[in-house]
């Protein structure tokens, strides 16, 4: 295959909502790019970007595809990016590594809840982004509804390039202002026939002329200038300001296709050419420093990982996009983030299911290589002289559902465990966890649809039957108020006996707050707990009762408790243990003696200190459209939350929140179900606060219960 120049590239995200006709588009751009000889169908379940058995399954897009067609003499990458929020880890990929975000709207429904999501994400990337609006053949096309709501939604720079003159049944034709003509396409596809726009459709084409001309001339002062001195813009002129008002987001185009027709998509196409900008001409992408990559081919090589997957027969793919200097076949690269040398044995272009090999990679380009050892995605490969060189990495959304999960069958859990990682570098948003707090395998994801999509793999692709079943929350156990105990501790079973004898006072931990005075402390070790908070041991023996040797088998007793909390089994924290007497036999005394003497006294004093059970709050913010607010608000409210404020984003209000993680289970379903799919949110851990005492009595119960069950 030809090797490619910079600037005879063009790289786009095809995103949008679920159903607006993505992977449709994708498979026609690739046909009349001449990619492929035939198109296929998501209905038919034989479409090059949907070819995986979960998508054949769904007939929706899981994963994005990475795709490509030409025209022109240009080459066009293309990532075909799921429409649901469930997978949008796929999308912020796929917006990472591209320059320009085509955003289909489906003509019947308009600005989609999809739409409406993905456009957060494109403007926190600020990527340059053109919509098209897309299945104007259908009886309910809309197309002056959808331009409507895109500028209530995106504002006037949503601005029209073309617009049907018959959308619905027997649509054909578009009147395109970028070239004032009239495409009048064949029912079946193919090449339209150009001419002169009709007499009735004259103004209205006039209308939309001058006000994209308007906006292109915005784009830069020369053009305002020429646009000022002659009242309009040359075809160069007006070709240059919409090139560079995209590029620089003052402009987003509105296109019209029907890509089930393969109608509007050669125009499209040469759209993308002509208009759309080349990886030299958008803002460069930084590394961790915020130093920008160039896209200069006589540089040191940098490439960035962006996205891995697994192929039958094939193996482990990384894909990457060369940021500077070129990839060739066979170079030894080397991982910024592990150190490792890696060879890239053989390069692909890839088209979904369709690889063809290339000698070389420029700067901007997209390609694949096979069965790196120790790489993936979010990881940058470079030559030897750029070691060290990161690229700002893929900012993956945190996790907002969670679920425990198991193999039915006892002995595959390590089935699992190997499985899980292997999903979770195909899709880092997809995280588990093997919680020793809890005695359970976390499984956390974007949804409940995403880890569902997750135990189909595993059932159907791995034959591996699993179990999700409700998550334990990770409370923390901890005091209120100083409380004394003692514990002697003594065996005598023949032979050396056992004796230990430990007095202890506990109390809070309070940062800041001054020693206690009643006993002299003589150390003071102070222990950073893992899981939050800390223990502060202080030795207060006064004339050797307890020799200075056992204190650390007193501690490791103490640590042992805190580790499965007196209260319901979870974690203690915060707690000043002040060790002021005790006894010792000289013959029987021994480190297991005081260790346990340590342990249950710690227990004792423990439940007498106004022990509090504290709970994980999440700072959680919710996007949701204002004719919701109060739904979602009097939900919110169910849930123990705290309403922390609210402001507009839009016609959105972000709820912000301080919510238990016990009252977050399955909320994402919930808010869907609230909001028609149209409230978004994400959820961050904040602290720890104490359970209001109806629940602490639920809790303690419930644990009790659980103690005599397997007693």
């Amino acid at each position: 295959m030809k090797v490619y120049q910079t600037s005879e590239l063009k790289n786009i995200a095809l995103v949008g909502g679920a159903k607006s006709g993505k992977t449709t588009l994708a498979e026609a751009m690739l046909f009349e790019g001449g990619v492929i000889n035939r198109r296929g169908s998501v209905d038919d379940k034989n479409s090059v970007s949907d070819y995986r058995e979960v998508e054949l399954e769904r007939q929706a897009s899981v994963f994005s595809t990475v795709l490509y067609t030409e025209h022109a003499g240009q080459k066009i990458n293309i990532i075909d990016a799921p429409g649901f929020d469930d997978f949008i880890g796929e999308v912020i990929a796929a917006l990472k590594v591209s320059d320009t975000a085509l955003m289909l709207v489906n003509a019947q429904n308009g600005v989609e809840v999809g739409t409406e999501i993905t456009w957060r994400h494109i403007q926190r990337l600020e990527k340059p982004v053109v919509f098209v609006v897309n299945q104007l053949e259908h009886e309910k096309a809309n197309f002056d509804e959808a331009v409507r709501q895109l500028k209530t939604q995106f504002g006037d720079k949503a601005i029209v390039a073309q617009y049907p003159v018959n959308a619905g049944h027997g649509f054909d034709s578009v009147v395109d202002v970028l070239k004032m003509k009239m495409y009048k396409f064949p029912l079946d596809g193919g090449n339209a026939e150009i001419t002169d726009i009709p007499a009735d459709e004259a103004d209205k084409a006039e209308e939309f002329r001058n006000a994209i001309i308007e906006a292109a001339a915005e784009s830069e002062e020369s053009l305002m200038e020429a646009f000022f001195e002659n009242g309009t813009l040359s075809e160069e002129e007006l070709s240059k300001g919409i090139k560079q008002g995209i590029a620089t987001r003052t402009m987003f185009p509105i296109l019209c296709i029907s890509a089930k027709n393969n109608q509007g998509i050669n125009r499209l196409m040469e759209c993308i050419t002509e208009n759309f900008p080349s990886p030299l001409e958008v803002a460069p992408t930084t590394d961790d420093e915020g130093k920008e990559f160039t896209m200069d081919e006589k540089k040191d090589t940098v490439a960035f990982v962006f996205k891995t997957a697994i192929e039958p027969h094939l193996g482990e793919l990384s894909f990457f996009r060369v940021l500077e200097g070129q990839v060739a076949e066979s170079a030894d690269l080397l991982n910024s983030q592990t150190g490792s040398k890696e060879r890239l044995s053989q390069l692909f272009v890839v088209a979904g299911k369709n690889r063809q090999k290339v000698e070389k990679v420029m700067p901007g380009d997209i390609a694949a290589t096979i069965k790196l050892k120790d790489t993936n995605t979010n990881n940058t490969l470079t030559s030897s002289k750029n070691q060290g060189v990161k690229v700002s990495s893929i900012d993956f959304p945190e996790p907002k559902y969670r679920t425990a999960v198991k193999a039915k069958t006892t002995g595959d859990e390590e089935k699992l465990s190997v499985l899980l990682k292997e999903m979770n570098n195909i899709d880092p948003t997809l995280i588990f966890e093997h919680s020793k707090e809890l005695k359970q395998v976390i499984l956390s994801g974007q949804g409940e649809m995403h880890l569902n999509v997750a135990k189909w793999s595993l059932e159907t692709l791995h034959k591996l039957p699993i179990e999700f079943y409700a998550p334990k929350i990770p409370y923390r156990e901890t005091i209120t108020k100083p409380a004394k105990s003692m514990y002697r501790h003594k065996k005598q079973s023949g032979g050396a006996g056992q004796f230990g004898e430990v007095h202890m006072m506990i109390e809070p931990h309070i940062e800041g707050k001054p020693d206690q005075t009643e006993f002299p402390v003589r150390k003071k070790d102070v222990h950073e707990l893992s899981w939050g908070g800390k223990l502060i041991f202080n030795n207060c023996i006064v004339g050797g009762s307890i020799d200075s040797r056992f204190m650390p088998a007193i501690m490791k007793g103490i640590m042992e408790k805190m580790e499965e909390g007196p209260l319901t089994g979870s974690y203690a924290r915060d707690i000043v243990v002040n060790i002021y007497d005790g006894k010792m036999h000289p013959v029987d005394s021994n480190e297991i003696s005081f260790k346990l003497a340590g342990r249950h006294a710690f227990k004792d004093a423990f439940k007498n200190a106004g022990p509090k059970i504290m709970e994980p709050i999440y700072d959680v913010e919710v996007m949701v459209p204002e004719e919701k607010m109060g739904d979602v608000m009097t939900d919110l409210q169910g849930r123990r939350a705290l309403i922390m404020g609210m402001e507009s984003e839009g016609n959105y209000q972000k709820i912000k929140a301080k919510v238990p993680l016990a009252e977050l289970n399955r909320y994402s379903t919930s808010l869907s179900s609230l909001t028609s799919g149209r409230a978004t949110y994400g959820m961050t851990f904040a602290e720890y606060q104490q359970v209001p005492m109806d629940v602490q009595e639920q809790l303690l119960k419930a644990y009790e219960e659980e103690q005599k069950e397997e007693e």
